[in-house]
């Protein structure tokens, strides 16, 4: 049976409550201010390329520029967000930032802005937003405590929802009174904000005695955790499957207002701020939704509620009765958007966040584009009604495809490091770049608990992988039954360390599970280490003594 999310007789924390951490208030406050000065930056660049060029390419080409370096650089961007200091990295993406936007205001004071220079620089603009978001949200968890982080996500979902509403209204009136050199100017001093709240911030370092990874094996790190996470599995499938479909709603409003509605740019304007203020009023409620619903029931609900939005969309005229409609359709938006981004987050350890994230992000932004392409195509092709209408259906289907995988795990997976592994005995120090390294475990079962046993190891081996175990195995001694040999192999002895480093809570209590199934639970479960290559340089590490416990 479904549970909520929160236990019975928690409190509730509400919505605003992670604004009372005063490092988070301030970042959000100041990335709120960079959201809306990015819809001002896109108002701003659509208009003077329409003006300049009246082309519908070019146009589309300014949005293009925006949204593809986040397709392309999201996974890259958050590979390094883990290695490096995530503070410093964000004060660099931002001051980049910042000089791209102050370039495109001189530029423009000068009357220098041509359409291919626009788009280039709109690019680089791109590309710093692209760097920059995957570290961005992989920070929300050092800013709040554990039981606030729900509310500080929906908070982040809320600050894009708010910009949307404002920023387009307020890039025009820029633009109309002051000129676009003044719009390009606010977006580049909205970077300046961000960047000051972050040299304040004192980020407390990750506690580790070990050189961080290099570029290609973090790479390789984060894709293996993605391919041995069930949870932030769930979390992907089902983002594609929604994004894609519900693309067309945004995708083809514009069209269903000009065409076939005969209503002006405002009422455009009107219907997009009705998304915004139902996101809003979403983000608000979601808190107490939670502690009551279980997340995949909420999701499935909701994404049925965007589908008769969109079905709505496609059969209604009444300009009113949209109105209504496009209230409850932010308000479903929000609540799949900061469901799905909730699970992200919670589901995964923090040593590899950043590059869960930006997997997501690369989803999002992937399915959103593809599909606001394809329902376009297939607009032209027929008609808005008809999109609309496959595009409903394709959601109703994609939300039963998705009640397969589940989002609730992630509030029951602890991913808080346990450090509970010993450290490794040794005669002689190891180089750190020594390898393969072999580990062996031996475990003695009573035989009525062989079947328990080996369910249970199947879950260890995953965490194994993720954790970074390039193979691993479990065999049964064909002389002595219920003596099993588990095996895995690590790329080098520094790989090895760094295992010891990830190992969580919930792997701890899974160990704990096994060892309960040993014959004689006196009798410890025995730990060898081989590793291959030449003795070389040794590692400097912490302590390296510890007896021969479970790793």
């Amino acid at each position: 049976m479904n549970q909520p999310s929160s236990p019975p007789g928690a409190p509730v924390l509400g919505a605003w409550s992670p604004l009372s951490q005063p490092t988070f208030r301030n970042l959000w406050l100041a990335v709120l201010a960079g959201n809306i000065g990015t819809w001002i930056h896109d108002v701003s660049a659509a208009w003077v390329m329409a003006e300049t060029t009246g082309s519908p390419f070019m146009v589309a080409a300014v949005q293009s520029a925006t949204t593809l370096p986040v397709v392309l650089l999201a996974v890259l961007a958050g590979t390094l967000a883990d290695i490096v200091d995530r503070r410093k990295y964000l004060i660099l993406a931002q001051l980049w930032m910042l000089l791209v936007a102050s370039t495109l205001a001189v530029l423009a004071h000068l009357d220098m802005l041509g359409p291919w220079t626009l788009i280039t620089l709109t690019f680089a603009l791109g590309i710093g937003g692209a760097m920059a978001l995957p570290a961005q949200q992989a920070t929300v968890p050092e800013m709040v405590p554990k039981s606030m982080l729900s509310q500080a996500v929906a908070l982040s979902s809320l600050s894009m929802n708010i910009a949307r509403a404002v920023g387009p209204a307020l890039g025009g009136l820029i633009v109309a009174n002051a000129g676009i050199q003044w719009a390009f100017a606010i977006n580049a001093l909205s970077f300046l904000g961000v960047a000051i709240v972050l040299v304040a911030w004192r980020r407390t370092p990750s506690a580790t005695t070990l050189p961080p990874e290099s570029f290609g094996v973090a790479l390789r790190a984060g894709l293996r955790y993605a391919t041995q996470a069930s949870v932030l599995q769930s979390v992907l499938v089902k983002a594609a499957s929604f994004f894609v479909f519900a693309s067309a709603l945004t995708a083809l409003l514009p069209i269903v207002v000009n065409r076939d509605l005969q209503a002006s740019a405002g009422t455009y304007g009107l219907l997009l701020g009705c998304i915004g203020i139902g996101a809003i009023s979403g983000a608000l409620l979601l808190p107490k939704l939670r502690a009551r619903i279980d997340p995949d029931r909420m999701v499935l609900i909701a994404t049925l509620v965007y589908a008769g939005c969109m079905l709505a969309l496609a059969l209604l005229r009444n300009v009113q009765v949209l109105f209504v409609v496009s209230l409850v359709n932010g308000f479903a938006w929000i609540t799949v958007l900061s469901s799905l981004q909730i699970a992200a987050q919670t589901s995964v350890p923090a040593w590899v966040r950043a590059r869960a994230l930006s997997l997501y992000i690369v989803v999002f932004s992937g399915g959103m584009a593809i599909g606001s392409l394809g329902w376009g195509t297939l607009a032209q092709q027929t008609s808005t009604t008809t999109a609309l209408l496959i595009a409903a259906a394709g959601t109703v289907v994609a939300a039963l495809f998705g009640v397969r995988y589940r989002l609730g795990e992630a509030a029951r997976v602890n991913v808080t490091p346990s450090g509970h592994w010993p450290q490794p005995v040794l005669v002689d120090d190891v180089a750190g770049d020594r390898g393969p390294v072999l580990i062996t475990i031996e475990y003695r079962i009573a035989l009525d608990h062989r079947e328990e046993f080996l369910a249970l190891m199947q879950a260890l081996g995953r965490s194994r992988r993720r954790d970074g175990a390039v193979q691993w195995g479990v065999a049964e001694d064909t002389e002595v039954p219920g003596t099993y040999l588990e095996y895995f192999l690590d790329g080098s002895w520094l790989e090895h360390l760094r295992q010891h480093e990830r190992v969580t809570e919930g792997e701890r209590v899974l160990q704990e599970q096994i060892l309960a199934l040993l014959s004689d639970p006196t009798v410890r479960p025995h730990v060898r280490h081989f590793v291959g290559g030449n003795p070389g340089a040794p590692l400097k590490t912490s302590n390296m003594s510890g007896g021969k416990e479970m790793v």
